[in-house]
């Protein structure tokens, strides 16, 4: 069954930006009030007037009757500064209740999902190496964003597109490793900044064209194998910075447009009498951007052998000069993609092919939207948190209403859960 979700709505009782906020169970905050304040009703409307807490009551997400914000405001200063939970303001006495508050609900419950949260400090490392594939005689630039947790992650693969190089969308690899995956960025030989950059400018276009050959294609489709062979070998490298940091049962694969290509065929895309001859059985999930449907033979055959969880991105004007492939065509693989998987779709309005890389491509007609990788980030974050480590929170961010808080109004989404398991 397909979920449409409309416009965003700001939810009751979120804080401005800046606040802080504690979100407790309504009804625990009575118990524990009534614990340190006798008359319990009086008591909460007491604290919240001396304090000028803000009290207010969302939508229920726990045992009690739903959370309460709690925010204060220090008339003593000019801005809103938030103040530490159990302390008050001059001349007055408060019981230090709220500490306690939040041990009382397990961590889920004081804080909301937040797919664009990263930790403050220590920011993930970035290094470089070269997957060498002896057997091909091919050698692979590679570039990892490793998490500053030290414990073994889930990984994801990302696929430059056309002419790009391991450098591109690492706007992606950063964040995505700050919220806890091992990122690599695979550069393609002879589809990468090799085939234009030592080109005069007049040739630059046709050098291109004769790159994005079927050829290319299968090669890119063969680097992804042999990286992950790589990374297993490296895994188990005592020497290597990525001994023991690779949680292989949990791999995701991503990538840009002729990128989004090669991680359609190796998770799942079949074509005209080879089948499935890119699959690679490794990938759990897929987040191809700027997806493309087949030039040949039908669609929903194509992609009736997908069996992992896929999350398309395009935009309303992602149109590219190379790849015959239109904004219809791109929106034509999600109708195609099997009930029996959980899929997804984002279209943002107004973006442009550029609009998933960090800068602009020649011939772009519109400014670049600044909300366009804020909605990236988040959706692309919560898809890989409910699909590579089974998060129940990320899911139901990314299944409701909240995954619409990201977007703009004007911006499509769309998700359908397995046909088996829709009730």
């Amino acid at each position: 069954m397909a979920r449409m979700h409309g416009p965003s709505r700001s939810s009751a009782g979120s804080s401005l930006p800046g606040d802080r906020a504690v979100v407790v169970d309504a009804e625990v905050v009575a118990q524990v009030v009534e614990q340190f304040a006798p008359a319990t009703k009086p008591g909460v409307v007491a604290i919240a007037a001396a304090n000028e807490a803000k009290f207010s009551r969302g939508t229920p997400t726990g045992p009690g009757n739903g959370p309460v914000a709690i925010e204060w405001r220090d008339p003593q200063r000019r801005s809103r500064s938030p103040r530490p939970p159990g302390t008050t303001m001059p001349g007055m006495r408060l019981p230090p209740i709220l500490p306690f508050l939040a041990t009382l609900l397990p961590a889920q419950q004081t804080s909301a999902y937040d797919p664009l949260v990263v930790p403050e400090t220590h920011p993930p490392a970035s290094l470089t190496a070269t997957a060498v594939d002896a057997e091909r005689d091919r050698e692979l630039p590679l570039r990892i964003f490793l998490p500053a947790d030290q414990a073994p992650a889930p990984v994801i693969v990302f696929s430059h597109g056309l002419g790009g190089t391991r450098d591109t969308c690492n706007y992606l690899g950063e964040h995505w490793a700050a919220r806890g995956y091992v990122v690599v960025f695979v550069q393609h030989p002879g589809s990468d900044d090799s085939v234009w950059r030592d080109e005069p400018l007049r040739e630059r276009m046709a050098a291109m064209r004769r790159a994005a050959s079927g050829t290319n294609l299968v090669l890119r489709c063969d680097d992804v194998h042999a990286v992950l062979d790589r990374l297993a070998a490296w895994n188990d490298d005592a020497q290597h910075a990525c001994h023991a940091r690779l949680d292989l049962e949990h791999v995701g694969m991503s990538g840009h447009s002729f990128g989004a290509l090669t991680t359609q065929m190796v998770a799942g895309q079949s074509i005209p009498l080879q089948g499935q001859r890119h699959l690679d059985a490794r990938i759990d999930a897929a987040l191809p951007m700027s997806p493309s449907s087949p030039r040949a033979g039908n669609v929903e055959r194509a992609f009736a052998g997908v069996k992992v969880p896929w999350l398309l991105m395009t935009g309303t004007a992602d149109t590219a000069p190379i790849g015959d492939q239109d904004v219809a065509s791109r929106l034509a693989v999600y109708p195609a993609l099997p009930a029996t998987i959980d899929r997804y779709e984002l279209v943002l309005d107004g973006a442009e092919h550029s609009a998933f890389t960090e800068r602009a491509l020649p011939g772009d007609a519109h400014a670049r939207n600044p909300n366009h990788h804020r909605a990236i980030l988040a959706l692309s974050t919560a898809f890989w948190d409910a699909h590579l480590r089974g998060d129940p929170a990320a899911r139901a961010w990314l299944d409701g209403d909240a995954a619409r808080s990201v977007l703009e109004e004007r911006d499509r989404w769309q998700c359908a859960a397995p046909a088996s398991v829709v009730k």
